[in-house]
């Protein structure tokens, strides 16, 4: 999809994300993930800043997102929230930071709208400290045949409305990513990962908590 288009579509979705976001949605998932958080902080598409709230208090949080009108949002939600926040309007894909520049590198629910989002994994492998960590809240294919199935169908619609590749197999991204994960919790029929990474250029060992919900 032509990014210009893909930022359009995001940014007519800004209320929609700043309505979630008063509402906590996820709010078990964002709290258990984000309170992990600590040292300076890269959040990439950082949307309505859904997130903000539950950041510990001491992080400083760098948040990217390629559409204007999500980080207006996101801006007010770090205010209310009382966390120091530098905002840059970028692609994610395209922008460029030193190595080792991140003690935590957070990303929930956008690997559904990246082009490569392998190649942005092993970004963030770069980005991130030797001893930082990674952060991700992603939602994929479902292991369950039925839903997953499904999910196949109605990805063009999603995809050409909303800008998300519904059925993104996220295990396998993982896998061919370099990214090391120490603990992964999955839920709702296996459609949502929650993820503790670190950088790593050995193989990818997964320790797997099903949690269906």
């Amino acid at each position: 999809m032509d990014k210009e288009k893909l930022i359009s579509k995001f940014d007519h979705q800004s209320k929609i994300y700043e309505m979630r976001r008063k509402k906590q949605s996820e709010k078990k998932w964002r709290e258990k993930l984000i309170g992990s958080a600590k040292g300076k902080v890269l959040e990439v598409a950082v949307g309505a800043g859904a997130n903000f709230y539950f950041y510990p208090k001491n992080v400083d949080v760098t948040a990217v997102d390629f559409s204007g009108a999500m980080l207006s949002k996101a801006k007010e939600s770090a205010t209310a929230s009382n966390v120091r926040a530098t905002f840059i309007q970028s692609d994610i894909e395209s922008i460029s930071f030193p190595e080792n520049a991140f003690d935590t590198i957070v990303s929930t629910f956008s690997f559904c709208g990246y082009e490569h989002p392998v190649r942005l994994l092993e970004s963030f492998n770069r980005w991130c400290k030797p001893d930082g960590q990674i952060l991700l809240m992603e939602h994929g294919l479902s292991s369950n045949r039925l839903i997953g199935s499904t999910q196949k169908i109605i990805k063009p619609v999603f995809l050409r409305v909303v800008g998300c590749h519904l059925d993104r197999n996220m295990i396998n991204i993982f896998q061919h990513s370099p990214i090391h994960i120490h603990h992964m919790e999955r839920y709702k029929f296996n459609t949502v990962h929650l993820v503790w990474a670190s950088p790593n250029k050995g193989l990818l060992r997964v320790n797997t908590k099903n949690a269906l919900r």
